[in-house]
Order: C-alpha cells, then structure tokens, then sequence
C-alpha cells in the first residue's frame, strides 16, 4: 500500500453509507470513556486510581504518559474519518499505512487477549496475589478495554472496507498465481533473519507461559494470574503467526493458500508483535519505585527483539504491497 501510481483512485461517492457512519460513530464514541478518564487525570483527579497506586508516585510522569496515550486515541478519530470521508481516498498510502499498521497492532492483542482473560477468570475464579496496592480499580480495566474492542472492531471494518474500495488489487488470487520472484533477495533474507530473531523472545514467552520464573522479578512472580499466563501465550502466538504469514507472502509457500487470509494474517500479527514489542520496551526502560519490581534485563531483551522483529517482518510485509500494487 505504499504506491497508488499504478492503478487510480476510484471515484469517492459523496456521502459514506449508513453502515459505514455508524461504524464511523462507534469508533469515535468508544474513545470517548479512555480519553475522559486520561484528561482527568491530567488534571489531577484521582478517579478509578486506588490510594498507593505506583501512579501516584511519578506525578509528572503520569501526565505525559497519559498526554502521549491521548494523543495517540485521538489519532483512532482521525482515521476513523479518513477512512469514511471521501477525501480520504485521496491521502498517500505511505502516509496512511503506518497509522493504520500501528492501530491494528496496538487494538488486535486487546481484542482477542482481554476477552480470553475474562473466560480464564471465570474458569478458575478470583486470585489474589501477593503484590502491593492494585494498580487501578478493577472497573477502570472493563471500562479502557471495552472501548478498545469497540475501536478495534469498527476501525477494522472500515479499513478491510477502504481497502477493498482502493486497494482491492493487492490481495486477489493465490500465492501460486503470484508473479515469480515478487520480492527481490533482500526481502527474503530479512524475512529469514527476523524469523531467526524471532526465535528468542517466543522461546521466553513460552517458558514463561510454562511456569518458569526465569527473567521474572520478585513482583512480578508474585502478581502471576491466569491473566499473567494468557499473556504470555497470546504473545508467542502472535509471533509464531506473524513469522509463519510473512514467509508464505515472500517465499510463496502452500501455494494454494488465498493471498487476502495470508495478508492479513501478516498484518495483524506483525503489527502485534512490533508495536506491543515497542511498548514493552519502552515501559520496562521506565524508572521503577520498587527495588522489587525493575525489570530484568532479560524481559528488556525479549520486548526488544519483539519489536525488532515485528518491525522487520513489516518492512518485508510493505516491500511485497509495493511491488504487488506495481505489479496487479
């Protein structure tokens, strides 16, 4: 999706559709309760925040932290009016992938990973931990990440819509009906190379997800639930699946395979792997308050090599879309 050269624009109707409205409206009212609660915050209130919260510790930095989140919900309502508007079809696709790339990888996780804690949770009941004070009330979690699968699910509709209006080319047909040698050496190396990579953060989330405490810190152990184990196991899925789906698209493996289901696939599950990558790395590189809780150097280690690889595995996932768009 980064070159529109090839083929033009179709021509933009003047009003979206019904559906595509309310879906538009769904996506920017499900922002609403997550940027509320940060702006409040920001502003010094204490709602949904319990008394000895590690949030109240940094004050300063929980008001960036929370500017940059809201900053970065408000960007769902820019897309979400891009993706619906019809001068939206007009905006450059290098422009608009990234945005969209990072908002799938950010909301997909969430969607599948917060539902599967919720039915793990009512399997085996409450657990109670031995860490501190909670990090926010319990009512805060159901209320973020409700809004997140509802911005997750109309911002996906209108982007697979939006695609298929402008882009409809790029994932026709099989892998076999592809041309031959879509992708040059250098993609099919870096997508064996971030494969190779890929192999040491999988491997610790699996040992985690196993039981072992292994790179953990003292709290960190102490606050494992099933919530904890769901985690772990949705991170190496997400690795194994972007891995599995980029190597189809540049190498052109089960040839038989539809190019849509293998694209997505590749999207979603890079997307996850680097953008979630990025902000583990970037949390766990956060100043601590408690001596027990840092992170080890091999939890920093493993959400770099996340991100290293997510981001690899999407540089290979662009150069294929480029060189499709080129070649429908």
């Amino acid at each position: 999706m980064t070159r529109t050269a090839s083929l033009p624009a179709p021509a933009p109707a003047s009003r979206p559709g019904t559906a595509r409205r309310i879906l538009r409206a769904l996506a920017v009212v499900a922002c609403l309760p997550y940027i509320s609660l940060k702006i409040a915050w920001i502003a010094g209130s204490e709602v949904g925040i319990p008394a000895g919260s590690v949030l109240l510790e940094h004050r300063t930095l929980l008001i960036v932290a929370n500017a940059v989140t809201v900053a970065m919900d408000a960007v769902v309502v820019v897309l979400a009016l891009l993706l619906t508007r019809p001068w939206g079809l007009r905006v450059r696709a290098w422009l608009l992938a990234f945005p969209l790339w990072a908002a799938t990888g950010l909301l997909a996780p969430i969607m599948i990973g917060f539902p599967a804690q919720i039915v793990v949770s009512l399997l085996t009941g409450p657990q109670r931990t031995g860490s501190r004070e909670p990090f926010l009330d319990e009512w805060v979690f159901g209320v973020v990440y409700g809004g997140f699968i509802a911005q997750g699910l109309a911002l996906g509709i209108l982007f697979v819509l939006y695609v298929r209006d402008r882009w409809a080319h790029v994932w026709r047909g099989a892998l076999g009906e592809l041309p031959d040698r879509l992708c040059g050496t250098g993609t099919r190396a870096t997508a064996v190379v971030a494969s190779l990579l890929a192999l040491a953060p999988v491997a610790v989330h699996l040992m985690w997800g196993l039981g072992s405490t292994r790179g953990l810190s003292p709290a960190q152990i102490a606050r494992r639930t099933g919530d904890f184990y769901v985690l772990e196991w949705m991170r190496a899925l997400f690795i194994a699946v972007a891995v599995v789906a980029v190597l189809l698209l540049v190498l052109r493996w089960a040839r038989s395979l539809s190019v849509r289901t293998t694209l997505g696939l590749a999207w979603v599950g890079s997307g996850g792997v680097g953008c979630w990558g990025a902000y583990m790395t970037l949390v766990s590189l956060m100043p601590s308050t408690d001596p027990a809780d840092p992170f080890t150097r091999l939890a920093q280690l493993t959400y770099a090599g996340e991100m290293i690889t997510g981001f690899l595995l999407a540089g290979c996932l662009a150069v294929f879309l480029r060189q499709r768009s080129t070649s429908a």
